[in-house]
């Protein structure tokens, strides 16, 4: 019998002792920029191994199965188990009798039209985009362009995908669309005339969508001959990166029509989370109040890094400062008008000086931060003091939120909901969602840290109605 190979000397060097502990000190750092060891204790249980037993051994395999055993029943464990069967539950939203979906025709190039259309293109769908003038569309194509190249595997699939994306400014491919998704600015008599101007030329059974992230269908479908054929696809940005998007029908939307949107969604690999036309619908309204606060508490005298640091701590994605940077502070100041209005909450009034100076974070450079190649340039906040309260007051009010959209019907099943929540706002997904965050910690324990922030802060943390349903 021949004899075992000898392990490459590179390797026998890392397996000694001495080179595991500084190897594995190197890795941990790197795994630290991704993830923090109490909320994801998996991949630094593995260094851990590795540098108590190396690779081989009995010890090392007996310590392996001990340790993964230990992981399995951990809370992360549980819950990140919990979202994958929440993302399963998304996808099968889109049905197996799907149409078939060849051709979209997208009017808007701008950041959300045009992002949108090349992802369509991407997906292998042909795509017309129309805009006002070439002006308009010519920056959506370069965009286009260039996130085909970063996508492709060959040259050979960005060509592909480039030939299946056209400007189209007379609006040409309106009549052969199977889905026509209007992508315009966040104006009401601007969005009606529009459909009235499309509708003529559509197919009879082709999908009218609108992407606005904040008014209600009721509203814009209201001079349409046939509202109920109206339904919203709220994607969100960057398209790329976000897997969620909203399928909004209003009271009287035709069922045909909002099975068609949910099908598409799916058609383009997203997840697709039916909701009630609504202000803010549920991801927007949900996150209001996180960014709300946030500016409140910054008010305070508290500095901006260490807010943004709580939430990070908490393990949400990104800090609620740095995203009001990214989704663009004139985005993030139309819908807040909108929900306060509609909910009688805070106003984004603190926005209004970066809005005037023209700083509207990150796609212009500044906003509450500066931005230096597409990051955030914060100052250190290590040490700055923060208020004891200050992780609630963030988190909360979006837990909050969640009690109250689910109380409304906006989204009638609670675990629909936690799954739109993580998968659109990015809410720590190791802790399954709002919902499932607030049973975790005891329904009644979170209702009365509510009712102690409402009398320290105000009625603004006063408990939802919905709580009493949800209590066991």
């Amino acid at each position: 019998r021949p004899a075992p190979r000898r392990a490459p000397l590179a390797d026998r060097l890392l397996s000694l002792a001495p080179a595991r502990g500084f190897v594995a000190a190197r890795t941990r750092e790197q795994v630290a920029r991704r993830a923090r060891r109490a909320h994801y204790p998996a991949p630094y249980a593995i260094v851990d191994l590795w540098q108590r037993h190396g690779a081989q051994g009995d010890a090392a395999y007996e310590a392996e199965a001990r340790s993964i055993a230990e992981l399995f029943c951990t809370p992360t464990s549980r819950s990140l188990v919990r979202v994958f069967l929440l993302q399963d539950q998304l996808k099968a939203l889109g049905g197996r009798d799907a149409p078939t979906f060849r051709k979209v025709h997208v009017v808007g190039a701008g950041v959300m039209g045009g992002d949108i259309a090349a992802w369509c293109a991407q997906r292998g769908l042909e795509v017309t985009l129309q805009d006002r003038a070439a002006e308009y569309l010519q920056p959506a194509l370069e965009r286009a362009r260039d996130f085909f190249a970063k996508r492709a595997r060959r040259p050979e699939d960005s060509q592909a995908a480039q030939s299946r994306l056209r400007g189209d400014l007379e609006g040409a491919g309106v009549a052969e669309a199977d889905v026509v998704i209007e992508a315009i600015v966040e104006n009401v008599e601007a969005k009606q005339a529009l459909y009235a101007s499309l509708l003529p030329r559509m197919k009879p059974d082709a999908v009218l969508a609108t992407n606005t992230s904040s008014l209600v269908l009721e509203t814009l479908g209201a001079r349409l001959p046939d509202p109920a054929r109206l339904v919203g696809l709220h994607f969100f940005n960057p398209v790329s990166k976000m897997p969620l998007v909203e399928v909004i029908h209003a009271r009287d939307t035709r069922d045909d029509a909002v099975k068609a949107a949910l099908a598409f969604a799916r058609r383009l690999d997203k997840l697709p989370l039916p909701c009630a036309s609504a202000p803010g619908f549920v991801v927007n309204r949900i996150l209001f109040p996180y960014m709300i606060e946030a500016m409140l508490v910054a008010r305070e005298g508290v500095p901006l890094a260490a807010i943004d640091e709580a939430a990070l701590a908490f393990g949400m994605p990104q800090g609620p400062i740095e995203l009001a940077d990214t989704v663009g502070l004139d985005v993030a100041f139309h819908v807040g008008q909108v929900l306060s209005k509609a909910f009688g909450s805070p106003p984004p009034d603190a926005l209004q000086p970066l809005l005037d100076a023209k700083k509207l974070g990150r796609k212009t450079g500044e906003g509450f931060y500066r931005w230096v190649d597409g990051k955030p340039q914060k100052p250190a906040a290590a040490g700055a003091p923060v208020p004891a309260d200050l992780e609630d007051r963030l988190i909360l009010p979006m837990v909050n939120e969640a009690v109250s959209v689910l109380r409304e019907r906006v989204v009638t099943d609670p675990d629909l909901l936690d799954a739109g929540v993580i998968f659109g706002t990015g809410f720590a997904p190791f802790r399954g969602g709002p919902l499932h965050y607030a049973r975790t910690r005891g329904i009644a324990a979170v209702v009365e840290r509510l009712r102690e922030l409402e009398r320290a802060h105000g009625p603004r943390f006063r408990p939802d109605a919905g709580w009493s349903a949800l209590a066991p």
